[in-house]
Order: C-alpha cells, then structure tokens, then sequence
C-alpha cells in the first residue's frame, strides 16, 4: 500500500512538473496548437460562406470536427514528438527513467501528459470559435458527452503518439507528422458528417479506420441536436478498441527503446 502510494505520488509530481513547463510557454504551445483552427475556421467557416459557396449553417458542422481534430492532433503530437526528442542522440529519456516508480509508469505520465494537452487545446478552440464566428454550437445537456468524447479522442490520440514516438526513428519522426496530417485531416469526419459520404463510399469506408472520425462524430452528436451522425454508442465503444489496441504496442514499443 505505500508503495502504491509513493508510485502515486512520484507520478503526480513528474505529471505537475510537465503541466509546469507547459504553463510556462503556455503562449507558444496555444499558437502552435491553434493556427491550423483557426485557419480552417476562418476560410471553411467564416469566408466561403460569407460568399455564398457554403450554406450558413455548415459553419456549425465545422466547428465540432475542428475541436475533435484539435484534441486528436495535439494529443499525438505532445506525446510522439517529445518521445522523438528524448530517444534521439543525447539520451534525454534517462532523467524520466531515474524517477522512483515502474517503466509502464513513466509511458503512462506521457500519455497522460499528452491527452491533458489535447483536452486544453480543444478547449482553446472555443473562443477561437465565438472570435471567428461570432458563436459556436453549445447544447448544455450535451456537455458530459462533449467532455468524455473530447477526453477520449485525446487519450486514443496520445496513445498513438506513444506508438509513433517509440515505434518510428527519431530522425524521421518529422517527415511522418508531414504525412500523417493531411490523411488524419481529411479523412477524419472533421469537415462534414459521415453519413454525407453515402455518395462517396470508397471514402466513407476509409473513414473508418481514422479513429478521428470517431471523435468528429460524437462531438458532432454532443453540440448539435438536428444532424446525421454516427450512433454514440458505436463512437465509443470503436475508440476504446482502439486504446486497447494502442497501448499495448506503445508500450512494448518504450520498452524496446529504452532497454536499447
């Protein structure tokens, strides 16, 4: 039991002290996580129906996707890039693994660290959203949805930052983020309902195996109250089959790394 106890809170401390630096560049780490936002807002939400190539209403299907791609995205990139950087040439991971608790531990304080990091970016869009748009979709009973699916969709995010960060060589791990956005984006349910894609069902197939639909979807479900979407339940349960998938693999990924 004290054991246990020590465990938890070397961890709290190790998890507060990265939640520290953050806060510290909190500045830069909102830049870098929102210009990719608020420049989908702006030109997909904001101008083209201002022109009249989208109907007004299509900004409030945007919105949701651009919050989910927020979390997933951040939730990656703030567990495989620092991953990346602390197995490369100079060993940084070495100071983690001196802290007095299990190595499962230490890939469990990134990934949370990473999903924390996903939940705050996706909230930062919310006033991104209202700057941009002059109001976003907001139902309050759909609020404990939003929370868990957002929750979620940066764990299942953080945890495949897990896998990149400890399964892809360090000095390619760049050239990796560059190709995975654009799939991740686009075919992630962010810009329109996955039922909309009946008419294209190569595409509605392959948005499938984007777990990013899962969270566009939902978070879609959770702020809008009259649009197709895919059923909750099966959001859910596909992105906890993800984790379950993720983890290990991650896992057995930082264990190979760090006994190299």
């Amino acid at each position: 039991m004290s054991r246990a106890l020590d465990y938890t809170r070397t961890f709290g401390a190790v998890l507060l002290r990265d939640l520290y630096v953050t806060g510290r560049d909190l500045w830069s780490f909102l830049a870098q996580v929102l210009l990719q936002p608020l420049f989908m807002l702006l030109v997909f939400g904001h101008v083209i129906t201002a022109v009249g190539f989208a109907s007004p209403g299509y900004a409030n299907l945007l919105f949701p996707g651009m919050v989910a791609f927020t979390a997933v995205l951040t939730g990656v990139q703030g567990t495989g890039l620092p991953l990346a950087i602390d197995f490369a040439a100079f060993k940084e991971i070495e100071d983690r693994l001196l802290a007095p608790f299990p190595l499962g531990l230490v890939a469990l304080e990134k990934v949370v660290f990473g999903m924390l990091r996903g939940v705050l970016a996706a909230a930062a869009v919310y006033p991104v959203g209202w700057l941009v748009l002059d109001s976003v979709p907001v139902r309050p009973e759909g609020l404990p949805l939003l929370v868990l699916v957002i929750a979620l969709g940066a764990l299942t995010g953080s945890t495949l930052g897990l896998v990149l960060g400890t399964w892809v060589p360090p000095e390619k791990i760049n050239l990796l983020f560059a190709v995975l956005l654009p799939p991740l984006l686009f075919t992630g349910a962010s810009q329109y309902p996955w039922p909309a894609l009946s008419a294209l069902p190569w595409l509605q197939t392959v948005s499938l195996f984007n777990p990013l639909t899962y969270v566009s979807e939902a978070a879609r479900a959770a702020s809008l109250e009259s649009v197709e979407h895919l059923p909750v339940w099966l959001c859910l349960t596909v992105l906890t089959l993800f984790l379950c998938v993720l983890a290990p693999v991650g896992l057995a990924g930082f264990r190979r790394r760090v006994l190299d």
